[in-house]
Formats: structure tokens, sequence, C-alpha cells
């Protein structure tokens, strides 16, 4: 074919594109397009932080495509119309895409392909939903047998280098690039592919040997921070699946090839929670588990405004919500205990928690993002039972115990003592005044008792009465 468009959507880089790399085969001409789509922008599940990202990712993007001849094609509107316009001005005769495993992408796309040339590639996981099932063609919903029948599979083909010239894109009117939503977000992520390759290879350089044994530490840099990138495509998840291949073939000793292979089991959940949905698309309203479907949530309009404020009283939870809220991301294990706490001990509609952390996060994925929120809260698929609640001042001490993650976000509690970080209500009123913070005046007290809430939730689950 003459001229082809590469509809970007969460592949906003030149390496390891397999849509890009198919469009360049079968045309002389490929039009790199990205749509601004009304319905995405109106989701309440979208928010101004990952909006900031996606924006400051399109202008790198564009910035590299100039480099090498080509340049963005911006527009706005629905999909299809914008689409068929598109390809009556270029003459394009095909559109080539990365598939997309979510409800909506699936449902936009399957409308597109009735009227218009549009060929899906692999990309966004490494390898497609559809390949990983059991022999009766059933989809998995335990993790473990899920891992081992990702881990059999044939070795993904290595990742694509960056095409090394692009073709010249005929002139076409373009919408500049959305300056940055007003949002006081403070991080320290910046968009681009380069920014994410520079991540990734630091990551397998300094990090991820001893992943294993510091990935749960909140205090520590134990993570390799890549979500965000492979949100958005900045990286594709092949390129980090290869890039763990290697470090493990370099790994010198036992405990490096673990912190390898524990890294890797987290891009596998990662393609199970998408697998999840992609099955099971209920899923983003409703529990997986049947049986747990009509727990008695409580309606606390307060609880909840404290939780998302980070003014809970616990501090490790507050921390959690404080970075959130400053900097669009979370450590994993804060979004544990933080999704415990709504979920066990306010016990507050897991759904809620998921709505705010999407509108929040940098890497909110609809897949993960439910995922991890139906785990927690014990209705999702191979979750943790329900009657695990984690105890927000034991998982403290355990997960930041000299209380740095908690100083550095709750400055308020700066001065408090280690023995008293993560329970600050039983410091002696003399030592309140010592440190400058008075539990009750300069630091919440508790907003609930997590002995009284962790029978309460018992109660609930199990679908007993209780007082509210």
């Amino acid at each position: 074919m003459k001229t082809a468009l590469w509809w970007i959507r969460r592949d906003l880089r030149l390496s390891d594109n397999q849509a890009l790399a198919e469009a360049l085969r079968q045309a002389g001409t490929v039009i790199p397009v990205f749509l601004l789509d009304p319905k995405l922008l109106a989701s309440d599940y979208v928010g101004p932080a990952r909006l900031a990202f996606l924006f400051d990712g399109l202008r790198t993007l564009d910035s590299k495509l100039r480099e090498q001849g080509s340049r963005l094609i911006l527009r706005e509107g629905d999909p299809l119309e914008v689409l068929t316009t598109l390809c009556l001005e270029s003459q394009a005769e095909g559109i080539f895409a990365e598939e997309d495993y979510s409800p909506y992408a699936r449902q936009r796309d399957q409308k597109i392909a009735l009227t218009l040339p549009l060929h899906l590639l692999p990309g966004i996981t490494v390898f497609p939903a559809q390949m990983l099932t059991k022999a009766n063609g059933e989809p998995y919903t335990v993790f473990t047998p899920f891992s081992r029948m990702w881990r059999s599979l044939p070795a993904s083909g290595r990742p694509l280098p960056a095409p090394e010239r692009l073709p010249v894109v005929p002139e076409l009117p373009s919408l500049e690039i959305p300056g940055t939503p007003n949002q006081p977000l403070d991080h320290s992520f910046k968009a681009g592919e380069e920014q994410a390759q520079k991540r990734l290879n630091d990551f397998i350089d300094n990090g991820i040997f001893e992943y294993a044994m510091l990935r749960n530490r909140m205090d520590l840099e134990g993570t390799s921070q890549l979500s965000s990138y492979l949100r958005l495509g900045m990286l594709s998840a092949r390129q980090a699946f290869w890039a763990a291949r290697q470090a493990s073939d370099s790994a010198k000793t036992s405990k490096e090839r673990e912190g390898v292979e524990t890294w890797l089991t987290e891009l596998i959940w990662r393609e199970f929670y998408t697998s999840i949905l992609y099955y099971f698309p209920f899923v983003r309203g409703t529990a997986f588990k049947a049986d747990l479907r009509s727990i008695h949530w409580r309606d606390d309009p307060d609880g909840l405004a404290a939780w998302q404020t980070g003014k809970t009283g616990y501090p490790v939870v507050d921390a959690a919500m404080r970075q959130l809220n400053t900097s669009g991301w979370m450590h994993n294990r804060a979004r544990m205990i933080t999704a415990s706490f709504l979920t066990k001990d306010l016990l507050i509609d897991w759904r809620e928690g998921e709505r705010y952390f999407m509108q929040r996060l940098l890497d909110g994925d609809p897949a993960s993002n439910n995922g991890g929120w139906q785990w927690t809260a014990g209705t999702g698929t191979d979750a943790a039972p329900y009657f695990r609640v984690f105890n927000p001042i034991l998982q403290g001490q355990k997960f930041d115990p000299l209380g740095n993650y908690v100083r550095r976000w709750v400055p308020e509690l700066e001065k408090v003592p280690a023995n008293y970080i993560h329970s600050p209500w039983i410091m002696p009123i003399e030592t309140q005044k010592q440190v400058g913070c008075l539990v009750g005046r300069d630091y919440p007290t508790p907003i609930v008792d997590h002995a009284m809430a962790r029978k309460r939730v018992l109660l609930a689950y199990g679908g007993r009465p209780y007082d509210v």
C-alpha cells in the first residue's frame, strides 16, 4: 500500500513498536496519529496527573519524530469519525495500532474494524491475552498456573530497534498538543521513551539483583518505578522482559537470580490482570467472587475524605496517600496497606478506592489497578483471603522501620522518635510537647480502632450484622 496511518494509543515510543514496524513494512508513507477521545478525556477514571504525563510524552514523541523527518498529527473527536476523515484526506489504505484489552478499547476497535482497514498488533503485553489459556481454551483465574504457562512459552521475539529514518508526512492539519493541566504535582517522572530506557537501564544495573530483598521497603528506592512508562507504552513490556532475561543470565548468585525472578513475577502479574480484564470485563464494576458481591459497605463520607487526604491518624496510611496526592505515584506495599485500610478498617467499597487511584496515579491502569484493589479487598480472582486484614501499625514497623518514609510525607511527625512514629497517640504528652506534635491538634487521632475494625469486617464479609 502507498499510505498508512500509525494510530498511537498506549505506545508512545519508536523502539520495539510492532504497529509502527508493520506499517513501515507495508506502506511507503506512514502518518503518526494520536486522537484525543472525548469519551476518555471526560471519564472520571482519568485525572490531570496522567493527562499531563501523556501530553508531555506526546511532545517528546513529536520531537523524536521530527528528528527523523516525520511529525505527529493530533486530532480530537470520535475515533471512527476522525479516522474516516483522515483516511479520506491522506488516502491511507491501512490503519496500524497496538491491540488494547480494556472493554472500551475492544468495543471501539471492533466498531472501527467494521468499516475501516484496522490492523491490530501485539505490544501492551509480552504475550497476547488470547495465547494464555488452559488446554480446553478456558482462561486462567489463578495466578500460579497462569505464571507457569506464561514462563513455558517460547521467548517472545527480541525487541525491535527504532527505525533510522521515517517517511515525510504530507501536509495535513493538526491540533497543538494541549498544555499541561493545572495540577500541583511534584514528581520525578519525566515523560518519554528516553527517560523510560534510562530508568530501565539504571534498575538493571543497580537494583534488580536486590529487588527481592528491598521491594517491600517503603523507605528505600528498591523498585524499578517503571509502571508509568509501561502504562503509556514509553517502554514496551517486551523490552522489560528481555532486560530481565539478560539480567538473569548475568546473575552471579542464587540471591541475584531470585531478585530478577521476583521482578519478572511482577511483570507476569501485570499480564495476569490484563487477561482477567480481557476475559471477565465485568470486574471493572463488580466483584469477581460472586459470594462477595453483597457486602454491606459503610457509607462514610468523612472517613473516605480522611483517607483521601491522608488524615486518618495512622501514619503509614497517611504518608502513602500524601505521596499519591503529591507525586502521582505510590509504592506497591503502600498501595496494599492503604487499600486494606479503606476496605477492611473503614469498610468502604473498594470501588471508591479504585476510582480515586485511577484519578491520581500516573500509572493508573484499568487492569492492574482493578486487580490490585480486588486482591486486597478479597473480592477478586486469586485474591488475598477476606480475613487477611493488614495492621497499619505493624506494616509500618516492618516496612518503614525507622519511620523515614512517614517523616518524608507527613512533616508534622518529622521529630517523633522511631519507637512512636507508627503509633504517635501512645507518645507521652511531655514527649508530644517536646517534638512539637500534639496528637489531636497537630496530627489526627486515629479515626478508627483497628482491633474493632477487624472484628467488624469479619462479620460484614461473613454476611452477618455489625455495628457501624
